[in-house]
């Protein structure tokens, strides 16, 4: 039976899907293998490995079958007595990398070269330490040439930019004329990222590189080439292994090698495209979301049955505001049901943590474990997509400039090993992912000193601890004294503030200095709908997010003060920032606001009060986006249509929040708090 194209499109799709899934397991397994060998893991291990090589072979993606194979033997002699050692490990964590980037290039139409693979094929054969037979079967074709032995391996070095590069002022062909100028023998460019024409945006980059530079070149030079666009790239150096070229001849195809480029058009209409997803849905959640519509259909059909031309008498009024009201509850249910059914664990990104703690921590010299609690707790997928990022940096950090080495840990009277903890939960209508380490903690002082040194506060500024802890997420802000492969650029933490705001979420520091540090990331649970307070500045409706808002107070007549071309207002013991909505938003002329109604918001970790006229109801808000309907618009998140057909505007708390944060602006705030703590207490 000959299957068509649409059936075997799909089939690929699962087998993809599977084969990714596979890999999740087969690296949890292998960063498990030294602390756990039992055999239920060994075993584990071995059907993934095996499972993909057989799919692989099925389908025709014979570009993996050979790396596969060799991984496959490695694995069968652990699970028939051979110790499980970390060069084991180690050697099959990098195939499984191998394996997981040659799938991605498929699922994209890009075929890959199979020789790609023959630096770790040989190593996991040396590893393996194969017999006299297997070993003449495998390198017969290295016996003919016998090379020379390469004493220093050259730099490998792989650029993949982000799609934006370009829009800081970085251009990738500069970054290639330097490298050829250090004398980089080969760069070959990776085309797997390059979507179909009519999805193809000529401002951005979808390329990537890998280069071969000769072992003579210092490291030190390779990072200056690309020190100003850390942060905006994927970057990996690190020395090629020594193999012989020859060894391709194991992997590569009997005829000619296929290019490495885009595949024709006819590979395009069957593959499945790499920005394609699929979402696995539970039975359970399917049923409710079915129960939900069945209810709908019930209300709409009672609702009908009123939809005539009679009076409207006392009876049917009560019928209609029933059926209003049972519609109403089924909406809010059915929403509720179509949110969780775009819900998915973010045990699927925290999964990849392990690995990254496992491979930093032995970089660094360090003992580093990761422990892990609520993975079953629930996030949109398009939030969770893009909370990888920023855990990856916060871990990472956590690693570099939390964790002491094992000797100063010890010194301190602490374990040598170093442990990270990584919980989520559901708090109200937001989901909390809580990182927390027990290293050395925030130096608050030195934070200051270095925000001062760089004009990011005023020199004279008193902040509390709380205040100076979100100064780690300025750009370019870094408290590390040299530059390493992992941190030292001030990227990384500008790079978690930017993605969680991208989100509308917050980010929390807090640190015992000698104990520890923990941030706080607060996520919506989805980004198509929030819960908003509607509030009234003149004629005009406008959005809060219920979620910024802390209280909302009436003010006395007498309560405001002006000091320092600042109006402020002491809400109990805190000096808080006031802001005229109304005059920011063209509404009114400034000066001329005598509202009296002050709604406390917290942003960027610092209560603000904004006045406003009236407070209307709270209620669920659909987003529209501003930016994809007319154009961004600073100070408004997007917009909403009311139950009216009158449009309002959602505030970005955010913002108003950044605003504040200025240095101009935080330098004015720190001058005028003092102040007006002085004027109070006369």
């Amino acid at each position: 039976m000959t299957l068509d194209s649409a059936t075997m499109a799909g089939l690929l799709a699962t087998f993809f899907e599977e084969s990714f899934e596979g890999l999740d397991r087969a690296e949890s397994g292998l960063l498990a293998l030294e602390a756990s060998a039992s055999a239920e893991v060994i075993g584990d291990l071995f059907r993934a490995i095996h499972s993909i090589k057989g799919g692989a072979g099925a389908f025709g993606v014979d570009e993996i079958t050979g790396l596969a194979h060799v991984m496959e033997n490695l694995l069968d002699d652990v699970r028939s007595g051979t110790p499980p050692t970390a060069e084991i490990a180690t050697c099959l964590l990098v195939g499984v990398d191998h394996l997981r980037r040659a799938l991605e290039s498929r699922r994209g139409g890009h075929p890959v070269d199979p020789a790609v693979h023959a630096p770790v094929i040989a190593q996991i054969v040396e590893v393996r330490g194969a017999s006299s037979k297997e070993g003449a079967a495998m390198n017969a074709p290295v016996a003919a040439t016998s090379p020379a032995p390469v004493a220093t391996a050259p730099w490998l070095v792989r650029f993949a930019p982000h799609p934006n590069i370009m829009r800081g002022g970085n251009d990738p062909l500069r970054l290639m004329r330097q490298m050829v100028a250090l004398g980089a023998a080969e760069i070959v460019a990776d085309v797997t990222r390059v979507p179909a024409l009519d999805q193809l945006d000529p401002t951005e980059i979808h390329l990537a590189w890998t280069m071969v530079v000769p072992a003579s070149v210092a490291r030190a030079d390779l990072d200056e080439v690309f020190s100003w666009v850390e942060g905006d790239c994927d970057l990996e150096i690190g020395r090629a292994v020594p193999v012989p070229v020859v060894v391709a001849a194991l992997v590569a195809p009997a005829g000619p090698a296929a290019p490495a480029g885009p595949a024709g058009p006819a590979a395009h209409d069957h593959a499945t495209p790499a920005s394609a997803s699929t979402l696995r849905v539970g039975i359970d959640k399917v049923d409710l979301l079915m129960n939900m519509v069945g209810e709908l259909v019930i209300t709409q059909s009672m609702l009908g049955e009123l939809d005539d031309d009679r009076p409207l008498d006392p009876e049917r009024v009560a019928r209609i505001r029933e059926g209003l009201a049972l519609l109403a509850r089924t909406t809010r249910a059915l929403q509720e049901s179509v949110v969780r059914l775009r819900s998915t664990p973010v045990g699927s990104v925290f999964a990849r943590l392990p690995r990254l703690v496992h491979d930093t921590s032995r970089r660094l010299d360090k003992d580093v474990q990761i422990l892990i609690s609520g993975q079953s707790t629930e996030l949109d997928r398009t939030v969770l997509e893009k909370i990888g990022d920023p855990l990856v940096h916060i871990v990472r950090n956590s690693i570099d400039h939390g964790i002491e080495s094992p000797a100063d840990r010890e010194a301190a009277g602490k374990p040598r090993q170093g442990t990270i903890k990584l919980h989520a939960e559901h708090r109200g209508s937001a989901v909390t992912i809580e990182i927390t380490d027990d290293g050395r903690g925030l130096d608050y002082a030195r934070i200051l000193q270095i925000a001062k040194d760089r004009g990011l506060v005023a020199p004279d500024a008193q902040l509390r601890d709380d205040e100076i802890a979100q100064l780690i997420f300025a750009p370019g802000f870094s408290t590390a004294k040299v530059v390493s492969e992992v941190s030292g650029r001030g990227v990384g933490m500008d790079v978690v503030w930017r993605s969680i705001k991208e989100l509308r979420g917050e980010v929390k520091v807090s640190s015992t200095p000698g104990h520890g540090t923990k941030t706080v990331l607060s996520l919506p649970l989805t980004l198509a709908i929030i819960d908003g307070q509607l509030l009234r500045l003149g004629d005009q409706s406008y959005v809060i997010p219920l979620l910024a808002i802390r209280e909302t107070v009436e003010l006395p007549p007498a309560a405001r003060r002006r000091i320092g071309g600042s109006e402020v207002f002491r809400l109990r013991d805190q000096i808080v920032p006031v802001i005229d909505l109304a005059a920011m938003l063209g509404v009114r002329p400034p000066g001329t606001n005598e509202s009296r109604l002050l709604m406390i918001v917290e942003a960027e970790g610092m209560q603000l009060g904004l006045l406003v006229d009236e407070l209307l109801a709270q209620q669920q808000i659909v987003i529209k986006s501003l930016e994809t309907n007319f154009g961004r618009v600073e100070g408004l998140a997007g917009a909403t249509v009311l139950g009216d057909g009158h449009i309002a505007y959602i505030l970005d708390i955010v913002a108003l929040g950044r605003e504040m944060r200025r240095p101009a602006r935080l330098a004015d705030s720190v001058a005028t708090t003092q102040a007006t703590r002085e004027s109070y207490a006369s």
